[in-house]
This record gives C-alpha cells, sequence and structure tokens, in this order.
C-alpha cells in the first residue's frame, strides 16, 4: 500500500551536475538523502569534469531553470532551499526572484567560485549580482575562506582583509549568517567559524585530514540544508552538519586518479561492518 505522506523534510537545490558524482547537485543530493530528507533538484548548468578539475561548463538557460524550480514549488512543500554553483548572471537573477517569492524558507548558499583545482567558475558579474541579489535573501552562507575574501573585497583595501573582516561585510550585505571554512588556511587543523550579526558564534576545529576532497563545500552546505529543513537551529545544523562532513572526508575513497571523493554513505557502511564483525564473533 502506497504511503499518503512521507513525513521528510525536502530540499530544493540549485546546483550544476557534475558527472564524477563527488561534486555538485550529485553531491548535494546524497547528502541530503543520507541525512533523511528528500531532494529536489534544478539545474543549473552542465560540466565537463573529472576528480582533477573541471574542463568545460555550459549554463542552462534562466527561462529553463525557472521552469525546472516552479514546477516543483507548485506541486511540492519545500522546507530549505541550498544553492550551489549557479554559472550566470541571468540564473542568479531567476533563483533571486524564485527564492524571494519564499521568504520563510531558510536559503543555505554556497559560493562555488571556483574548482578545487582553481578553475574559475564565476566571473566579477556573478559575484557582483550574487552580492546584490542573493545575500540578501540568504540565511547562512558557507565559503571558505578564498571565497569570503573575493566576495566581501573592497576597493578600498590595501591588504588583504581579515575573515572577521569579510564575515562582517557579508552580513552587511545581507546574509544572516556566515560560516567561513578553513580548509584552505595553513593552520595544524582545520578552523570553522560561524558569525552573526554580533560577530563570532562559535569556532571549531578538526583534524586536518590527509590529501585533498572534491565537493566537501557542497556536502558541508546541502548537510546544513538538510538539517534546517529537519527542524535545526542555525547553530545546531552548523554543529551537526560539520560532523556529518569531517566523518563523510575521512571515509573518503579515491574513486579516479584525482581528489578524494567524500564518502556521504559512510554510515551505512560502518553498520555493515559492524554486523560482520558481530556475525563473526557469533
Amino acid at each position: 500500500m502506497p504511503i499518503v505522506s512521507a513525513n521528510l523534510p525536502q530540499v530544493l537545490v540549485f546546483a550544476a551536475s557534475d558527472p564524477t558524482g563527488g561534486a555538485g547537485i550529485q553531491a548535494d543530493l546524497l547528502t541530503l538523502a543520507s541525512l533523511g530528507c528528500h531532494p529536489l533538484s534544478t539545474l543549473t548548468a552542465l560540466t565537463v569534469q573529472d576528480t582533477s578539475g573541471v574542463v568545460a561548463m555550459q549554463p542552462v538557460a534562466a527561462e529553463l531553470l525557472e521552469q525546472q524550480a516552479r514546477t516543483v514549488l507548485e506541486d511540492m512543500p519545500v522546507a530549505a532551499f541550498k544553492i550551489g554553483l549557479i554559472g550566470s548572471v541571468e540564473n542568479v537573477l531567476a533563483i533571486a526572484e524564485i527564492v524571494g517569492d519564499y521568504p520563510e524558507i531558510p536559503l543555505v548558499f554556497d559560493p562555488v567560485l571556483a574548482s578545487g583545482r582553481g578553475d574559475a567558475l564565476s566571473g566579477e558579474e556573478i559575484i557582483a549580482a550574487m552580492r546584490e541579489m542573493l545575500l540578501p535573501q540568504t540565511t547562512i552562507i558557507t565559503p571558505n575562506a578564498p571565497e569570503a575574501r573575493r566576495l566581501a573585497e573592497s576597493d578600498e583595501d590595501e591588504n588583504e582583509p581579515a575573515l572577521d573582516v569579510c564575515a562582517a561585510r557579508l552580513i552587511e550585505m545581507g546574509a544572516q549568517y556566515v560560516l567561513i571554512t578553513g580548509t584552505h588556511e595553513s593552520t595544524p587543523e582545520v578552523i570553522n567559524t560561524l558569525y552573526g550579526p554580533d560577530g563570532v558564534i562559535r569556532h571549531d576545529r578538526w583534524e586536518r585530514l590527509p590529501g585533498s576532497y572534491h565537493g566537501s563545500g557542497c556536502t558541508l552546505a546541502s548537510a546544513i540544508a538538510g538539517c534546517l529543513a529537519g527542524g535545526a537551529s542555525v547553530e545546531e545544523a552548523v554543529r551537526d552538519a560539520q560532523d556529518y562532513t569531517w566523518q563523510a572526508l575521512r571515509h573518503g575513497f579515491r574513486g579516479g586518479m584525482g581528489q578524494f571523493i567524500p564518502d556521504r554513505l559512510f554510515w551505512a557502511r560502518e553498520d555493515d561492518d559492524a554486523k560482520e564483525a558481530s556475525d563473526g564473533a557469533n
């Protein structure tokens, strides 16, 4: 007998496709499903990439993007939005208009400006549109340190702005919360810092794992969205999503010849290992 109403939080993701499944919309869907959500998707761009870097990107037409999202939104209740790689200025404007019609739904924004290898994915016009159109609607933005500096840079800066300054500027631009991740910083541990209107809310320190990972930022942002969709506060969502992401990275695997891929279903394999150990003992 079919279930009349499955009590699964539904999260709508705006992101680009990654054929490797390591990052992009595939990573978002895996993460959200792993956390007990039902993921919905709006494709923003097609990419040609492997686990080493992005070779090419083709944005989806803004009209088609809007049709994807609005058709789903008219049919299915959504508990959170997550935005990843957008691909064009037109798509920024389309997404801003769509989410603007649902101001009560929390929005997690992962501003993908470059690939893990450093391939540029968002130019200055896209960044300017993000600042003006999306940040004022963002519940929490999750840049790494280079992304935070680029989003918050000012012509008046003589030197690279401190991360505290970057966070304050992003909040002035309209974001309610800012989580700056320290994966790209040269610190012994990875230090992630959550900021709110009154400054630092929490610092979290994580063991710096060896190697580099394809889709760690996508995983973290989607995990936050999933936790928010499940009813967590922003601080609770950030705490739990970081733990989930670190575990996914710790269990990461080398699917190709480039970066490691996080194992978003690590918990299922741990259960299998525990069952096998139990069966062996018996």
